[in-house]
């Protein structure tokens, strides 16, 4: 099986797969697994512009779901932007059972042990889905694709890194755009701009009050079953960085959000403009318009904790780590399970952990032992678990 994984994740390193621009990776994939696995029937299910994911089945069965999108592309200007690193990505690095490389974590390595766990079991579906990474505005998953062209099964397994801890709930995801807009002026005459001197230049006032918000909204967190909150503001923009002698008219703001009880994301924005109003009023941007835009991602879902999936799983763990998996509550991590839940599929989610390299925080580490084992569970899902 080491072999194996190797074998899957040296192809999928040297193949790009940003997210939403999976198609021409879902093919080479599908022609390298009908080459090794001739015996199953691989096809690439397109969506969107320039989206793909792998399809495959040994008829009826359980789904076994990871995403073979990386959200970020190893030399795109994503990367750079996020990290702050723009120098190039190395290639997948193997010393003893630790491999390192770029998208192991976020998809790459649970693929792996997905992969080749479905090609030994001979049960059950397999989908990976291009588009799976969270993206405002991201257009059609690859789940929602496959949903919309595939009935979908009783139960599901997402294959997704994490710590050593088995999910059948998990919170869901949106997002908040926050608007600060005055007028636009010139750097060498300030006072032509609304505010004077422009409105980022009070971005401190915004955001000051997003921090206040953010602790109130975390301490609303009613903390009831395995999820739980979480908000961060993950982007920042205003003016064109060509042109800072231009004082720009507006200061956008975005935040991510996870709940795992149910919100209601309008109202959640009315609740925060109404706040940054109020804070505005009393500083420089007091005649600036103040608009905060709400984007659902997907709601929080959760399977009974006595579902079949949940019993298998909790078997398949404990005869495999020789220990039941760890209790948790405030999970903050937020899936297509959570999709594939509201649309009445028993799903767990389980998978290897990683954590960043030493020689560069870009990538990944993990153990391919470990990869084997959470195939083993996999594997044995599949063909335990009902049609």
């Amino acid at each position: 099986m080491r072999q194996q994984l190797l074998d899957v994740l040296r192809l999928l390193d040297t193949t790009p797969a940003p997210r939403g621009e999976e198609r021409a990776a879902a093919h080479r994939l599908r022609g390298w697994c009908a080459e090794r696995w001739p015996h199953i029937e691989w096809q690439v299910l397109e969506h969107g512009p320039a989206g793909g994911s792998l399809v495959a089945a040994h008829g009826a069965g359980p789904l076994l779901y990871s995403h073979l999108d990386t959200s970020l592309d190893d030399d795109g200007a994503g990367i750079g932007l996020v990290t702050g690193n723009f120098a190039p990505v190395g290639p997948l690095s193997v010393v003893g059972d630790q491999v390192a490389g770029f998208g192991l974590g976020v998809a790459r390595g649970p693929v792996a042990s997905a992969l080749v766990a479905f090609a030994e079991a001979g049960a059950g579906r397999l989908l990976l889905a291009g588009s799976g990474t969270h993206r405002r505005g991201g257009g059609i998953t690859g789940l929602e694709a496959y949903a919309d062209a595939y009935p979908l099964p009783r139960s599901a397994i997402v294959a997704k890194c994490g710590p050593p801890i088995l999910l059948w709930q998990e919170p869901g995801s949106f997002y908040l755009t926050v608007r600060v807009t005055g007028r636009s002026g010139l750097a060498m005459l300030p006072d032509t701009a609304t505010p004077p001197g422009g409105v980022i230049a009070s971005a401190g006032v915004v955001l000051d009050e997003l921090a206040r918000w953010r602790t109130d909204y975390l301490a609303a967190d009613p903390k009831v079953g395995q999820a739980g909150r979480a908000c961060g503001v993950g982007a920042i923009s205003g003016g064109w960085s060509p042109k800072p002698d231009l004082l720009p008219a507006q200061l956008e703001i975005g935040l991510y959000l996870v709940a795992g009880d149910q919100v209601e994301p309008k109202a959640l924005a009315a609740e925060l403009a109404d706040r940054l109003r109020a804070r505005c009023v009393d500083s420089a941007l007091r005649s600036c318009v103040v608009e905060v835009e709400a984007e659902l991602g997907a709601a929080a879902a959760a399977t009974p904790a006595d579902a079949p999936v949940v019993t298998a799983a909790r078997a398949a763990w404990l005869d495999e780590f020789g220990a039941e998996p760890p209790s948790v509550t405030g999970w903050t991590g937020s899936t297509d399970g959570v999709v594939l839940r509201g649309r009445g599929v028993d799903t767990v989610r389980l998978g290897p952990q990683m954590r960043p390299a030493a020689d560069d925080p870009r990538c990944d580490e993990l153990s391919l032992a470990q990869l084997g084992a959470y195939a083993r569970v996999y594997r044995r899902l599949l063909t335990e678990l009902p049609a």
